[in-house]
């Protein structure tokens, strides 16, 4: 199996800080922004999930691997911009974190189109 190790690498550390971040939330946050938090790491962990996955997609094309850096980047830029909000009074990045949902939304759909694509092996 041939794996894209470089979105892998990518797609793990998602995952840790996504980790990181929750941790955070659940444990040292206040009540106000307890919630972007974890939604921030809540988005970021699935779309980790699904970037790792698409690096090591079976039968991965250039779309299957575009998809997992549209989805870490995307939960990545998403995660970022809500935490800025919570954690640096910066209301302006809520206007960033579309920007990394439209990317997470993006990956979902040319996943989509990848598997309409591929062909079916029957044994």
């Amino acid at each position: 199996m041939s794996v894209t190790r470089s979105l892998a690498v990518f797609a793990a550390l998602n995952g840790a800080l996504a980790v990181a971040i929750g941790a955070f939330a659940a444990h040292g946050a206040g009540p106000q922004i307890k919630s972007l938090l974890t939604t921030g790491g809540h988005y970021q962990m699935v779309h980790a999930l699904l970037a790792l996955i698409c690096a090591i997609w079976p039968a991965r094309t250039r779309l299957v691997t575009l998809a997992g850096w549209l989805a870490a980047t995307g939960g990545l830029v998403f995660c970022l911009a809500l935490s800025a909000v919570a954690l640096l009074s910066l209301p302006v990045m809520g206007a960033v974190a579309p920007i990394g949902g439209v990317l997470m939304i993006s990956a979902w759909l040319l996943l989509a189109v990848t598997a309409l694509r591929s062909q079916t092996v029957t044994a």
